[in-house]
């Protein structure tokens, strides 16, 4: 094959991955950001998210078991869309994806890290907050990126604001958000989906209490469709 035409190839598969998996995003309009710190819970989550009517995961690499859990779950849910968040180096993207991450998400804008996600034709979603930091994605052909902490970045107003000078970046807010303000954010064109712990909890996941985040869950799909 020729090498130029191997290389459109290449690109054109990683755009048309690339797509499908914010086009995914788009439509569960939620990416529940979790912490597993005990590998046993990974399976009964997952089964509740799916069960709920939300198959989608952003596991934090912020746990020693967190490279074991994206394994588990990819293994065991293929239609699950698991993807890989506080990614702060390029090693710990190779751990993601090796086992099993199909998106990498990371809480700020380093640029090694997208630089390297990108030359490996991996879907990224880099943190950003300010103006300057969205040039530097749009620079790179970034399109969708995570607006953290949204907050106590401005929040909704902020983002109306950076809709005007950036019509074309789309935004996953993160960061503060709950049932109250999840509207406010999903309501923007420029959002495409809200990121966040709330409806995974920390002490619900660590007490086994997951029928209770199947009804938060349920409560925040509900909230959507209204």
């Amino acid at each position: 094959m020729n090498f130029y035409l191997q290389l459109d190839l290449e690109k054109l598969l990683f755009y048309l991955l690339k797509m499908d998996i914010f086009e995914k995003i788009r439509e569960f309009k939620i990416i529940p950001v979790v912490t597993i710190k005990n590998i046993n819970d990974a399976i009964p989550l997952a089964k509740i998210l799916i069960e709920a009517g939300l198959p989608v995961i952003e596991v934090t690499f912020r746990t020693d078991v967190a490279t074991k859990a994206i394994g588990v779950l990819s293994s065991t849910y293929p239609n699950l869309l698991v993807g890989a968040g506080t990614i702060l180096k390029a090693e710990q993207v190779k751990k993601a994806t090796n086992a099993g991450a199909q998106f990498i998400v990371t809480p700020g804008f380093n640029p090694k890290v997208v630089d390297y996600c990108l030359k490996k034709h991996i879907p990224i979603i880099p943190g950003v907050n300010t103006p300057t930091m969205v040039e530097w994605a749009l620079d790179r052909g970034v399109e969708v990126v995570k607006f953290f902490p949204a907050d106590l970045s401005g929040g909704p107003k902020m983002l109306r604001s950076l809709a005007a000078p950036y019509p074309t970046m789309r935004f996953i807010p993160t960061g503060g958000i709950n049932n109250s303000s999840l509207k406010s954010y999903l309501d923007l064109p420029n959002v495409i989906a809200c990121g966040g712990s709330w409806i995974v909890r920390k002490d619900l996941i660590a007490t086994g209490k997951f029928e209770e985040i199947k009804k938060l869950i349920e409560e925040v799909l509900s909230l959507i469709k209204q």
